[in-house]
């Protein structure tokens, strides 16, 4: 994977907040929460919650869908494993 994409994700969870943001997403598994469920758990005001669930989807690391009136926010699990296994690819290559 191209090092600016992998950059970006790792420059975007490098924030707190949206790290927190996104550790709460990872546990909701495939169905995803409700940002108003992100929102109270967090106790994050909305229009910053916006801000930062922007930040990790223009990162790619999360997808939103829309069920009525309510957002629902995913992981793209495929994103984060990339960058993980970016990551860990080389691990202790220079020791054999």
């Amino acid at each position: 994977m191209d090092i600016e994409i992998i950059a970006k994700a790792l420059k975007e969870l490098g924030h707190p907040t949206r790290l927190a943001i996104f550790k709460r997403l990872v546990k909701s598994g495939d169905q995803g929460i409700a940002v108003g469920a992100v929102q109270e758990e967090l106790n994050v005001p909305g229009s910053t919650l916006s801000h930062h669930i922007s930040s990790l989807a223009s990162a790619g690391l999360i997808k939103q869908r829309r069920e009525g009136r309510t957002l629902y926010c995913v992981v793209e699990y495929e994103k984060l494993q990339s960058v993980l296994s970016f990551l860990q690819d080389e691990c202790c290559i220079d020791q054999q």
